[in-house]
């Protein structure tokens, strides 16, 4: 019968469809003889399949339905959040068939969304048809043999009853029609419906597929088989291609549907992550458009990366995270691990199941080629798989394994990203809710722990270091860990202080703490640890699978005499563990003296300024060479361990083989084969992977563990904020809270403290601080209040207290304080805060713009004539920390900040401080009786108390220990003493001009930028930069050193290549020859002899390239170190502080680490390569080509890669720079934030630059996956390609050579991928040798030369004589300084004054070659143009305007260098008038006294006294201070001049001061104007002429008679007195 008239005859149709067929079914057979065969055949699986998927999608339905929602609404509170399902269930309005249609599919994701669907559906009935076919084909067949066989009773009323094949191919039909079924619901109904319903049809046809697989595909790669269903002939062909297209390719390459996590805020153009089909996604293709766009384009911008997929995004982040994590989003109290674990809850399945996979997937490499050599070996007898199965099988097995480890590392390093955001978050936000104090280093801290604050500024961010986690780049830090505080606190009743008390520890602990630093050091190391130990399930789960599967395979291969080998392997397991601890150990030492030196170089880069003014330069250059080379030590013998590391890693798994081989040999008796051999060979390389990712991965998780207690301890242990902290209910009772509505500011007996322990604040003296009032204190509504006392009273502190920034302690039932906070607060913080914006965006901070009151702003706070000298005026960037703008208009822009806001209450702490009398008084009569202070309270702390008075209405006068001496109308509060200085104050202030002074002019600045932009540097690193490290390895001898390194690495690889192929050749000895006439000891012998040859030309090739790295790293540290030491000022100036830290610290550790690691790994791959491919060709030299082409291909993919990810990489550098700028910025100005109530403002700030950072670090993690299976799978089709021309072809037939061919091949393709990794990584790590490089190259001041070194009796006098001096700050800038002429006497005081912008701060600048000159400086006689730069500026001392402290001892800070014993130390703090400024009745600062960095636990003024006693320790014959007393009061400066006037008289003093009382007494005044000198005489002589500026300001003053007085030489004290 023809085909067709097979399917076309009507006969069994008519039997089947008989009106009676239902009651003609003979049941009875199928019961009782063919039952149990029916339902145990395979063909049934697919029925149960179908009827599982129907009872789900039933009880689906019911769950669904009203009666049971109410009722589970009875029990379940109802849902407020709409599912994201429902998002698409509502379709918009459409007119019209076409519309509705579009309307309709475009809900089902789109035209091929739904196309692709259409198909499978068209599928599913194509499948139902041929099923029915098939069907009936058996029925008509079993009719035919039912008819011949008409005495076996099969008939009953002449009908014939259902067989089993029959009931098999019904059961098929119903499931092939329910398919059908599922196919039409899921194109016609709602999408919500449609995507349940596909998911069940995915499931069913791959079942339906699977079934045929197994049936039908299987026995075709068997010798022996056939298929099951063969008899269908073409109807099951086409069966299985239908099912194959339908269940397979059409769901794989299908898109996938854009589900919104935020169904509110879906986006305009969705990430291709979330809309790819599943092939794209498993082969990165949806990555292809952007690597190859990369390689187009000279560098990918930030802007032409793909958007953010929803799950990326922080907002996202922080709703799903924030309630496992955050105390204050309602997590439970527990360990922050387990919060993580609970946001990464479905990642950490998907790990898991990806690493069974990965186990699995690694022993297909070494059972294919066993399989495939044991074919060879016996010529195909006994074997059931045909040899291209097993070939194939060494491309699909490795394939699968790499598609695997791929989607396990993008799931992990997602998870990685999405960490770094939350925790930042995290940290950040309880940031903003802890309270700030002022904390010092630990004079007891070992030396190993760093107080090293991170770089948060930086514009290079940590991420320029990578190491291999997960085969993965991951982020480092440059700073080093700080620990943690003790202090306990959080949302909970606070605890009792007592057991802190009592435990000396404790309180050792919390008082080491820099807060500031601590905090940085959580989002850079601490964070950058965590996410180093994400992958704990390698140790937990992969690692115990592998060596189990390792050692079933083994012993399966080679019998017990794997045991013998594993026994080796436990024997010497203790020695790399006991390296590996060596190893941490020094690791640790080496990291205490890395500590070291970062320090030292971070400090001297913070102070870089006053080191150079200092001529400190080689003094410090020799210090940090002292720390480098000590570190350097360590960092060598952590390098000599690594080598002996390496070389048990590589011993141990050869002794194995041999133990295992000679125990299988000598001992079994066993014929070793090339199948044998080369296969297990790859598993102990396997076993041996495992023990080196144990002594990997332990300190990792260990150190991961310590940092996630520390981010722990920082949310539940942190001291926060009283409004954030419950008090104890007993406590709570003791004060009444006023009402909500109260407008009162004050205080009512209350008592605070910096700290809730009962100890107080650790202050230097240990003194125990607390801000003090008692009774009642309100300060006046809508007037101005002043708060004035001496230095270090608590002036701030009361402001601080107002805040809540200080604990409050009630110290009886009516205790309370109080600031209205409904009506805006507004402050402006002493030391000003300013954000790296420009100066219109800091003014207003997130305030609308209104023109009118904003100009009014500019002119009330004098910064209209600042603006003009910008050319981008107000859109001017202020740059890090406000280095572009001077002290004074950093002041006024803080100032201007808190006038602009609409806030009621305006808290104003000391904004006169910086600026000069002139502009002081152009606020204090422009500003503070405006009209937009008008109605609006202000506190303002001052010591400029007559200046401030007359616009004051209340007054209130701290004395020294903290207590309110007096308060009230100013009247009232004038104490004798306050009224005395008030009267002196209101004499100086009489004699300044009435002049509002010009702004000093800017240093050259171009739209708005000061500030360089960190370039990104486009294309590969560049040669000069590889060069200077290449050089440097070399030393003298670089050719020598290359040519003799390369030759010993090249033949160490060909020692390895020579053993494999060794081991091959014994094999193959048993092929022609008996066990017994095999010299098993011969063979062993030689194996060892290779082994140890190579070992030692590793070693000592190794040892070579280590010592060279160590030379280059020396040599390249002390350029850097050299060059940014020796720079100009001007550059200095447009370099923020944190971009040099960053090269000297992290670029310089990238050098010593990872660079220097990975040139010598590219290196030693490439030989590698080039000698296992020369293997591959000798054994076969028709694979030249292929291999060749191999190469190239991989190359050419490499390069592509490199291009794409060089770009990504420096775009995620400079993402991550942001992210932790912000975070700096925000912590520096805490308090401000908070007064303002902006932290809302921040914390959406923080979440737009966290995402800018994902953007592109999660595309630098994709590329990766990218480049990783496309080598993959060059690399498995050209083992798989030699395999089949070895088999197949007319290559070696030897099973030894096809298995040591096979084992290079593999060995080679394998290779491709980690060559292009690590020579990417070493383009990345290349950046920041690139880096340094443009920084050695940086802009220099004169070198110091024999000729320049000056006499040794000089200087004997201080004598300075000026001629025709000019100077500018650039080359091509203007003249700040025009012909200045004038000669000083040794030993005499010169007062400088003239307007801001005069030149006054230049030409000091210029008396020590600072900045650009012209003219001649005589010191001592000889003209300094001709001195080293070091030896003029070490004896010439200038005190800057800006005191600069380091953290230390304050004897450490007054001589750095241990030159002067502590009696002269003493002496210069008493003459600076420090112990003026000390209570009696408090212990005063020692020379022991513990600084913090900066000083931030002293008063401004106590840090310029400071300054100033630094000052005369040098004891130099030239004193220059530049306005050095601007910020202290009438009373400590008055000290201040006395001492200098008589205690500094055999010194040339030049004084740059505010106040003309300062410097009316001295030996000669210099009145600059625009970089003139208009006047230079004695004071005396100046006010002879009338025409004279100097004698323009006496005449003006209102106590002129007293200047004249002491211009004629009374004494000043007299004068005063007057």
């Amino acid at each position: 019968m023809s085909l067709w008239s097979r399917y076309t005859d009507p006969t069994p149709w008519q039997v089947v469809l008989r009106s009676d067929a239902f009651q003609s079914f003979h049941w009875e057979p199928i019961i009782h003889g063919n039952l149990n065969v029916v339902w145990r055949d395979t063909l049934m699986i697919p029925a149960y399949f179908a009827t599982t998927s129907a009872l789900l999608l039933l009880l689906h339905l019911i769950t669904l339905s009203k009666p049971v929602r109410k009722l589970w609404l009875r029990f379940l509170p109802p849902r407020t959040e709409q599912e994201p399902g429902l998002f698409f269930d509502e379709p918009p309005i459409a007119d019209g068939f076409f519309s509705e249609a579009k309307a309709f599919i475009s809900h089902h994701g789109g035209w091929v969304i739904f196309a692709y669907k259409f198909a499978r559906f068209i599928g599913c009935l194509a499948f139902l048809g041929l099923s029915l076919a098939s069907f009936i084909l058996e029925e008509r067949e079993e009719r035919t043999t039912g008819a011949n066989e008409p005495s076996k009773g099969k008939h009953r009323n002449g009908y014939i009853p259902f067989s089993r094949a029959e009931w098999l191919q019904f059961a098929l039909c119903m499931t092939a029609a329910y398919a059908s079924m599922l196919g039409l619901v899921s194109v016609t109904t709602k999408p919500r419906w449609s995507r349940v319903v596909s998911n069940h049809l995915a499931t069913l046809l791959f079942a339906v597929f699977a079934v045929f697989a197994y049936r039908d595909l299987w026995p075709l790669i068997t010798f022996h088989d056939r298929p099951k269903d063969f008899k269908e002939g073409g109807l099951l062909w086409a069966k299985v291609t239908i099912l194959f297209l339908s269940s397979i390719v059409f769901p794989l390459v299908s898109p996938r549907q854009y589900v919104p996590i935020d169904p509110a805020n879906p986006a305009s153009s969705p990430h291709p992550e979330q809309t790819s089909s599943w092939l794209s996604m498993i082969s990165y293709t949806w990555l292809d458009c952007i690597v190859f766009k990369a390689y187009r384009v000279p560098h990918l911008s930030h802007e032409e990366l793909p958007p953010l997929a929803d799950h990326d995004y922080s907002r996202n982040l922080k709703k799903k995270s924030f309630p496992h994590l955050d105390p204050f989003s309602g997590s439970r109290k527990r360990h922050i691990f387990f919060g993580l674990m609970k946001t990464f809850c479905v990642e950490y399945i998907v790990l898991s199941v990806m690493i069974v996979l990965q186990v699995l997937a690694k022993l297909a490499a070494p059972i294919g080629i066993n399989q495939l050599l044991l074919y060879v070996e016996t010529k195909g007898e006994d074997a059931v798989v045909r040899p291209w199965v097993w070939i194939s099988w060494l491309f699909l097995g490795p394939l699968m394994g790499s598609l695997a480890w791929q989607w396990y590392i993008y799931i992990a390093t997602r998870a990685l990203v999405h960490t770094e955001s939350i925790l930042t978050q995290l940290v950040f936000e309880h940031a903003l809710r802890i309270r700030m104090k002022a904390e010092i280093s630990d004079g007891g801290k070992k030396s190993g722990e760093s107080t090293v604050p991170s770089v948060a500024g930086s514009s290079t961010a940590a991420g320029d270091q990578s190491t291999d986690g997960s085969g993965d780049e991951t982020l480092h830090a440059s700073a080093e860990t700080i620990s943690t505080s003790s202090t306990k606190k959080g949302k909970q009743k606070s605890q009792d202080v007592k057991e802190e008390l009592d435990d000396p520890s404790s309180k050792k602990h919390s008082s080491a703490d820099n807060l500031v630093g601590k905090i940085n050091n959580l989002v850079t190391t601490d964070l950058s640890n965590i996410t180093d130990g994400r992958d704990f399930l390698m140790i937990a789960l992969y690692m115990p699978l592998q060596v189990g599967m390792c050692i079933w395979f083994l012993y399966e291969i080679l019998g017990w005499s794997a045991f013998a080998g594993l026994a080796v392997m436990i024997v010497l397991f203790p020695l790399p563990g006991y390296i590996a601890q060596m190893i941490q150990k020094v690791q640790v030492e080496k990291m205490q003296k890395t500590d070291a030196r970062v320090q030292t170089v971070t400090e001297t880069m913070n102070v870089l300024r006053m080191i150079k003014l200092f001529g400190w330069e080689e003094k410090l250059d020799a210090r940090i060479g002292e720390r480098r080379e000590v570190e350097l030590v360590w960092t060598w013998k952590t390098k000599i361990l690594e080598l002996v590391n390496n070389n048990l890693n590589y011993v141990i798994p050869l002794f194995t083989m041999m133990a295992s081989y000679m125990t299988f040999t000598l001992v079994m008796g066993q014929n070793l084969t090339a199948s044998k051999v080369f296969s297990s060979m790859t598993v102990f390389d396997i076993l041996r992977d495992q023990l080196s990712m144990v002594f990997f991965a332990i300190p990792r998780f260990a150190q991961a563990k310590v940092s996630l207690d520390r981010v722990n301890n920082f949310l539940t242990d942190t001291e926060l904020l009283d409004a954030h902290t419950q008090q104890d209910d007993d406590r709570v009772q003791l004060f009444v809270q006023p009402e909500e509505d109260s407008d009162l500011i004050g205080f009512r007996d209350a008592v605070f403290a910096w700290s809730s322990e009962s100890y107080g604040s650790l202050t230097p003296s240990k003194r125990k601080f607390r801000l003090r009032i008692d009774g009642e204190m309100y300060f006046q509504h809508g007037r101005i209040n002043l708060v004035v006392g001496p230095t270090g009273s608590g002036k701030t502190s009361m402001l601080m207290a107002l805040l809540g920034e200080m604990h409050f302690t009630p110290s009886g039932p009516t205790s309370w304080f109080n600031l209205p906070r409904k009506g805006g607060v507004a402050y402006a913080a002493q030391e000003s805060w300013v954000q790296n914006e420009t100066i219109r965006a800091n003014i207003l901070f997130g305030a609308a713009y209104d023109e009118t009151r904003y100009k009014k702003v500019l002119y009330q706070c004098a910064l209209e004539r600042d603006l003009t000298l910008f050319e981008a005026g107000d859109q001017t960037e202020v740059g890090e920390k406000g280095l572009t703008l001077s002290g004074g208009q950093k002041a006024r822009i803080t100032l201007a900040r808190a006038i602009y806001s609409s806030a009621n209450t305006l808290l104003l702490d000391d904004v006169l401080a910086a600026l000069d009398v002139h502009t002081s008084k152009w606020i204090v009569e422009k500003c503070f009786a405006g009209d937009l202070v008008k109605d609006r309270t202000i506190i303002l702390v001052t010591h400029n108390v007559a200046m401030a008075s007359p616009v004051a209405h209340f007054i209130v006068s701290m004395g020294s220990n903290g207590q309110v001496v007096s308060h009230g109308s100013i009247s009232e509060a004038m104490t004798k003493e306050l009224a005395a200085e008030m009267v002196e104050e209101q004499e100086v202030l009489a004699k300044e001009a009435q002049v509002i002074d010009a702004p000093e002019e800017p240093k050259g600045k171009s739209g708005g930028k000061l500030v360089m932009s960190e370039e990104i540097a486009v294309g590969h690193v560049s040669w000069p930069a590889f060069k200077l490290y290449l050089t440097g390895l070399g030393g003298n001898y670089p050719i020598t050193f290359w040519v003799v390194f390369l030759v010993l690495m090249g033949l160490t690889d060909f020692a390895n290549t020579v053993q494999t192929w060794f081991l091959g050749y014994w094999a193959s000895q048993y092929e022609h020859h008996l066990s017994s006439e095999v010299d098993v000891k011969l063979y062993l012998s030689g194996y060892a002899l290779l082994m140890l040859s190579g070992c030692l030309m590793y070693s000592v090739g190794y040892y070579m390239y280590y010592r060279g790295s160590m030379r280059a790293s020396r040599t390249i540290h002390k350029k850097l170190i050299q060059s940014v030491l020796g720079t100009t000022l001007r550059w200095l100036d447009t370099t923020p502080t944190s971009r040099v830290i960053t090269r000297c610290t992290q670029d310089i550790r990238a050098i010593d680490g990872p660079f220097a690691q990975g040139i010598g790994w590219v290196v030693e791959l490439s030989l590698t390569m080039i000698v296992k491919l020369g293997a591959v060709v000798a054994m076969t030299p028709v694979f030249l080509g292929p291999g060749l082409f191999i190469g190239l291909l991989g190359g050419w993919i490499g390069r592509i890669y490199m291009k794409a990810q060089l770009s990504v990489k420096r775009e995620m550098s400079n993402a991550k720079a942001p992210v932790l700028g912000h975070f700096g910025a925000a912590i520096a100005g805490l308090i401000s934030i908070r007064a303002y109530g902006a932290e809302e403002a921040f914390k959406e700030e923080s979440l737009d630059r966290i995402d800018r950072y994902t953007k592109s670090a999660r595309m630098f993690y994709n590329l990766n996956r990218w480049v990783c299976v496309r080598i993959d799978v060059i690399g498995g089709a050209f083992s798989a390609g030699l395999a089949a021309y070895l088999v197949y072809g007319r290559g070696v037939h030897e099973a030894s050579n096809i298995g040591f061919s096979l084992n290079m091949a593999v060995g080679f393709s394998s290779m491709i991928l980690w060559w292009i990794r690590i020579l990417n990584d070493v383009e990345v790590s290349g950046n920041s040798l690139e880096r340094i490089d443009s920084y050695i190259k940086i802009e220099q001041e004169p070198k110091p030369t024999e000729g320049g070194q000056p006499p040794a009796y000089w200087p004997a006098s201080g004598d300075l004589r000026v001629e025709n001096l000019s100077a500018r700050y650039s080359l091509d800038g203007p003249k700040v300084l025009q012909d200045l002429s004038f000669h000083i006497k040794s030993g005499q005081r010169v007062g400088i004054v003239g307007r801001t912008g005069s030149g006054k701060s230049s030409l000091t600048l210029s008396l020590l070659r600072c900045i650009f000159t012209e003219g001649d400086v005589y010191y001592d006689g000889i003209p300094t143009s001709g001195i080293n730069l070091n030896a003029l500026r070490s004896n010439v001392t200038i005190i800057p305007q800006i005191p600069e402290l380091l953290s230390g001892t304050l004897r450490q800070n007054l001589d750095l260098f241990d030159e002067h014993d502590d009696a002269v130390l003493y002496d210069a703090l008493r003459a600076a008038g420090l112990f003026s400024v000390q209570d009696e009745s408090e212990a005063s600062l020692t020379l022991d006294s513990a600084i913090a960095s900066g000083g931030g636990n002293l008063s401004v003024g106590q840090r310029q006294i400071i300054a100033l006693a630094r000052a005369m320790v040098r004891g130099s014959k030239v004193l220059i201070l530049d306005e050095a007393t601007s910020a202290i009061d009438y009373k400590t400066d008055s000290a201040i001049q006395s001492s200098l006037r008589n205690e500094l008289n055999n010194v040339t003093q030049i004084i740059i001061a505010h106040w003309l009382q300062t410097i009316i007494d001295a030996d000669k005044i210099m009145v600059l104007d625009a970089g003139k000198l208009v006047e230079f005489g004695s004071p005396l002589e100046l006010l002879q002429n009338e025409q004279g500026m100097l004698r323009a300001l006496v005449d003006g003053s209102g106590d002129k008679e007293a200047l004249y007085a002491a211009a004629h030489g009374k004494p000043l004290e007299e004068v005063e007195r007057l």
